[in-house]
């Protein structure tokens, strides 16, 4: 998964929409499940803790865990004390983090760029992303759960993705869905000016001319980095601070033998503001009609086949555009707790001397759920026979390691002393 057109387009998933039950059981689940560890008194997290699965069945009458709701499913929570106090470093607030996920109207939908066929489910104050993933991606997530806390606990201001829950549903004679709550990297009070992806390779980490004349604002790559000379402005105190962070969570991914990860970068030039009005532009909710499509379809649809469906009802879709007043017009609580996020939900650009620039960096390592496996060894041999080894994403981790922070390290640029304005 890349965050290519990362906020460009949205489905509205509210009553009547073709994934509304999907999205509603997915939110009941959340509101029982979170509402029931927290309603707890904290404890010391054991071993069994991280291994721990909470299975709640759902149906019309409801019983004594569950209450009567719309449709039956059930419900699966993953090591929810472990999320607790994840959640709680993080410092989010329980009450409003079901708030923000819990309404039935709130939650926008986009599908992934990528070839999985998952998709995003964006809260409505686009705090938090709701994302579905593959049973491997799942497996690996508990496998790892353990040294990504550990990781968190003693460093409060990592750049890794940030993990809120790990769920999974079923639907009757419906498939299993695994799925994970996320912190979202970008903000939703400031316009993105620029927004890269940078995993530290060259071979196909280019984003067209002509895909970027169509869309000014589209995710940017590695090549496209390099060839317009970008740079990450910061003074010696901020450059060793996030470098030094950088190093910690890229070692950590390496000793997981974890690759294919990225860097995101979302820049707001504060000279321009929000002037442009690029949220009115990039902010969508569309109604696909799925209906006519699925009538066209005399076979019983496969979850690719329902996939593909909504992806092309989106195409045929008019956008409608979200009103940027429903945002929030300040960055959420939670970010100020966090270094990089601290100056105004992101982190500000600095002269040599540590004095402020006009640059705001939406920073995030991104994708950390792909393990250096079989199917990626394969991807390396193969690759590397028509390719420069060396450019490839696909690489064993303590290379793509070593490259990555080579790459980003070259990227961040001593700025030159300003002289300081005067008050």
């Amino acid at each position: 998964m890349e965050y290519n057109n990362h906020l460009q387009r949205g489905t509205r998933v509210s009553e009547g929409h073709r994934n509304f039950q999907l999205m509603y059981d997915m939110l009941t689940g959340i509101r029982i499940a979170v509402g029931r560890v927290c309603a707890k008194i904290q404890r010391e997290l054991t071993n069994e803790d991280f291994t721990a699965a909470h299975k709640l069945v759902f149906d019309v009458t409801g019983n004594e865990l569950t209450p009567g709701v719309k449709y039956d499913f059930k419900f699966k929570d993953y090591a929810p004390w472990v999320f607790r106090n994840l959640r709680e470093k993080f410092h989010i607030d329980a009450a409003d983090y079901m708030m923000s996920l819990t309404n039935k109207y709130i939650l926008s939908e986009i599908g992934s760029p990528g070839k999985s066929g998952s998709f995003f489910y964006y809260s409505r104050d686009y705090r938090f992303i709701i994302k579905t993933i593959h049973h491997s991606e799942h497996k690996f997530m508990r496998k790892i759960l353990k040294d990504y806390y550990e990781h968190v606990k003693s460093n409060p201001n990592t750049l890794l993705c940030r993990f809120y829950g790990l769920h999974r549903i079923k639907l009757p004679r419906g498939k299993k869905i695994h799925f994970v709550v996320m912190g979202n990297v970008l903000p939703s009070n400031k316009d993105i000016h620029k927004t890269f992806d940078l995993k530290g390779s060259m071979f196909g980490r280019w984003t067209s001319d002509e895909e970027a004349a169509k869309n000014p604002h589209a995710v940017l790559k590695d090549q496209n980095w390099v060839k317009n000379n970008e740079v990450i402005l910061l003074g010696e105190a901020k450059r060793m601070l996030f470098l030094k962070q950088l190093e910690r969570d890229t070692m950590m991914l390496v000793r997981l033998n974890i690759m294919d990860y990225s860097l995101l970068i979302g820049i707001h030039d504060m000279k321009k503001g929000n002037s442009e009005c690029l949220r009115d532009h990039k902010l969508h909710m569309v109604t696909p009609n799925t209906v006519e499509l699925e009538r066209k379809s005399t076979h019983r649809l496969s979850r690719p086949d329902r996939a593909e469906i909504v992806r092309a009802a989106l195409r045929n879709a008019n956008p409608e555009t979200i009103d940027p007043m429903e945002l929030p017009a300040s960055p959420s609580e939670e970010r100020r707790w966090c270094l990089f996020y601290a100056d105004d939900g992101g982190f500000r650009s600095s002269d040599e001397n540590d004095y402020p620039l006009d640059k705001l960096y939406y920073l995030g390592i991104i994708d950390i759920l792909t393990p250096y496996n079989l199917v990626k060894r394969s991807e390396h041999l193969w690759k590397s026979i028509v390719q420069d080894k060396d450019s490839i994403s696909a690489v064993h981790p303590t290379i793509y390691g070593k490259r990555f922070l080579r790459f980003i390290r070259n990227a961040v640029l001593k700025c030159p002393t300003t002289d300081k304005k005067n008050d």
